[in-house]
């Protein structure tokens, strides 16, 4: 075995002895290896991710009562990783975090009412110690997200195989494609059973399911949509000649109303979890926000959490003491 000094002198032997035509093409090789480095686009901040996403969401679309924007972050940090979840959980931080995330954006708001403290006592002043610790920011896209071309109704109509989509509400602020909720028609009409059966394929696994008020037979074509929770848009569905409406968090008052006035007819109601409805937008945002980073040459990696943070464990159906009705 060689020592140490017979190497290096080995090694300078090799070098005084190197031809011309293999000095030429190391130094190629390292005129390639700088031509690459120099290449390389400029480093995006988290300034420039702010402006991309206003291009895609913009803030004025949002909900007067909403709180979108930025939470948490110094607009001057680099941004080399974005990670796009539903909800800004403890859970869902961390994970990001030990992703090494410089910005998580979530559909949801961390702080949507006025708070007095962030102190880590408190389950959102964790979340805000555990962002600020771990040096990552935080951007809320809500119901601009909601009402954005491309965004979460837009995303669920595409799903459903909807045609000549238009917004249930419009934006007050925005193209006439933008606002609350879709409403489209089928390519062809479908009982309410196999639609049903349709959009729970499409879902995230959780554990609520998706229950249905209507029919199982009667046919449908004309299909509402709004991710999250819709409730609040039955009359305007009602309106819009909807054959059946497709939302989350339908409450038991505002359901039933919605049945005792259409009296057991149209529009027919699907239950979908406001958890499972709004995270399939996130592969589509963050395809969305690729594009235009890439389009100006920013190199930044940008994931999708796969963390489910609906907050139901486990349904139980039927039982041994069930009362008969």
């Amino acid at each position: 075995m060689q020592d140490e000094t017979e190497k290096q002198t080995a090694a300078s032997e090799n070098d005084e002895t190197a031809t011309p035509e293999v000095a030429e093409a190391v130094a190629g090789e390292n005129t390639e290896d700088t031509a690459t480095a120099d290449d390389v686009g400029p480093e995006a901040t988290l300034g420039d991710i702010l402006i991309a996403v206003e291009e895609l969401w913009p803030a004025s679309l949002a909900e007067k009562w909403d709180r979108v924007g930025l939470v948490a972050g110094r607009t001057e940090r680099p941004v080399r990783r974005v990670l796009f979840a539903v909800d800004p959980t403890l859970d869902v931080v961390r994970d990001a975090v030990a992703r090494g995330t410089d910005l998580l954006i979530t559909h949801h708001p961390l702080m949507l009412r006025g708070v007095n403290s962030v102190a880590a006592t408190d389950p959102k002043g964790e979340v805000v110690h555990e962002l600020i610790e771990g040096r990552c920011a935080l951007l809320t896209v809500h119901t601009n997200g909601d009402s954005a071309v491309g965004g979460v109704s837009d995303v669920l109509a595409d799903i459903f195989g909807l045609q000549d989509v238009e917004p249930l509400s419009a934006a007050d602020e925005g193209l006439p494609e933008e606002g609350i909720g879709r409403i489209g028609d089928l390519p062809q009409a479908v009982t309410l059973g196999d639609f049903a059966a349709t959009v729970y394929g499409a879902m995230p696994a959780v554990a609520g399911g998706v229950r249905v008020a209507g029919d199982r037979q009667a046919v449908i074509r004309r299909v509402a949509v709004c991710g999250g929770a819709g409730d609040s848009l039955m009359d305007t569905v009602r309106e819009a000649g909807a054959d059946v409406y497709v939302t989350g968090d339908l409450r038991h008052h505002p359901a039933l109303e919605a049945r005792e006035t259409a009296r057991g007819q149209r529009p027919y109601l699907i239950d979908v979890s406001h958890f499972a409805s709004e995270w399939l937008w996130l592969p589509a945002a963050a395809d969305a926000l690729t594009n235009v980073l890439s389009d100006q040459n920013f190199d930044v990696e940008v994931q999708v959490s796969s963390i489910n943070s609906d907050p139901w464990d486990f349904v139980m159906i039927g039982s041994p003491n069930q009362i008969d009705l």
